[in-house]
């Protein structure tokens, strides 16, 4: 069904029955703009972090690169001497309250992305389903942290904010641009224009019209049962391939490996998908390659051929500098 929704979405064809969608579409845009203009002028209350909060989001379902982004930001604050906290949902998982993530726990519990996000920053991570109690708490058990980035909270707003970036496809983009569930859009197009930053993951950007270009560099692999263990592509030469990714655009990945050099057999899953041992039985002859954010959920499987692929952002345009400058316009100084 999801497969079948998302070729409706992006398919460069216009059927003549779309019309009938034009509507009901018009009037679900409106639904959300006004929700968030309630919020805006206090009719429905949000709360105000006692620490910058950096928003970390899309407009469109499905995956654009929001977690390798989370992470380059994070560490980009730490090397300037931020001590950040990371808030996230929690997608995938199964907690129902608030939750610190640490190292080590189950992905079936926190959700795949939060955990990765632990391992990869050594932040603090908390997920939990309400953005107001989630950092209160999170700044409670961890009080040197003097920034939040939230992760995936665009349209939480009963958080509010100090900066705003919209992740988006490159390659997908909007799609045709219509609202759920006729196209991907969580909100209008035009909600783009009111952040503060757009990053483009992969394909081109808009320089001229201020949007950051996204890259994922990643070419060397990682044996999940023994991360000392490392291989390039050519290492898997002569080997029957196997390419599994349960993340929200899985061509991309299978892209990214071809880029490699690598013949695959495609393995594609819906996102967050929780996987099982019983999922991945290839045979003894092939091996198997993941994204990290997949690793996570087979960590204490006892398979030994899953090799992980690492990817890290680069971002272009100076979008750090622009996020530092707005939490010293927050604080009225510099915090490092």
């Amino acid at each position: 069904m999801q497969s079948l929704l998302e070729r409706h979405w992006y398919s460069e064809k216009v059927g003549f029955w779309q019309v009938f969608f034009v509507l009901p579409d018009l009037l679900l845009a409106v639904l959300v703009t006004l929700r968030r203009f309630l919020y805006r002028v206090g009719l429905i209350p949000s709360w105000r972090s006692p620490v910058p909060v950096i928003v970390v989001g899309n407009v469109t379902v499905g995956g654009t690169g929001k977690t390798p982004l989370v992470i380059w930001l994070a560490e980009q604050l730490k090397e300037k001497g931020y001590s950040p906290g990371i808030v996230s949902r929690g997608y995938g998982g199964s907690a129902h309250q608030i939750t610190e993530v640490v190292k080590g726990a189950d992905a079936s519990l926190v959700g795949d992305e939060p955990l990765l996000i632990a391992m990869r920053t050594t932040c603090p991570v908390w997920i939990g389903r309400k953005r107001p109690e989630l950092v209160r708490a999170l700044l409670e058990a961890n009080p040197q942290c003097d920034v939040i980035i939230s992760d995936d909270g665009l349209q939480h707003y009963a958080l509010q904010r100090d900066f705003e970036i919209v992740v988006i496809d490159g390659v997908r983009r909007y799609g045709n641009g219509a609202m759920l569930p006729f196209g991907p859009m969580r909100e209008p197009p035009s909600r783009v224009l009111e952040a503060d930053a757009v990053v483009v993951n992969g394909g081109d950007a808009d320089f001229f019209g201020g949007e950051h270009l996204m890259r994922l560099n990643g070419g060397g692999f990682f044996l999940l049962s023994d991360i000392r263990k490392t291989a390039k592509a050519k290492d898997f030469e002569g080997k029957k391939i196997h390419a599994f990714a349960g993340i929200g655009h899985p061509a991309r990945f299978f892209n990214q490996l071809r880029q490699l050099g690598l013949d695959v057999v495609e393995h594609p899953f819906p996102d967050h998908h929780p996987y099982s041992p019983g999922d991945l039985q290839i045979g003894e002859a092939g091996v198997i390659l993941m994204t990290e954010k997949d690793a996570v959920k087979c960590l204490k499987f006892h398979q030994k051929n899953i090799w992980v692929l690492p990817v890290h952002a680069e971002v272009i345009m100076g979008l750090e500098d622009k996020v530092v400058e707005r939490i010293e316009s927050f604080y009225g100084r510099k915090v490092a």
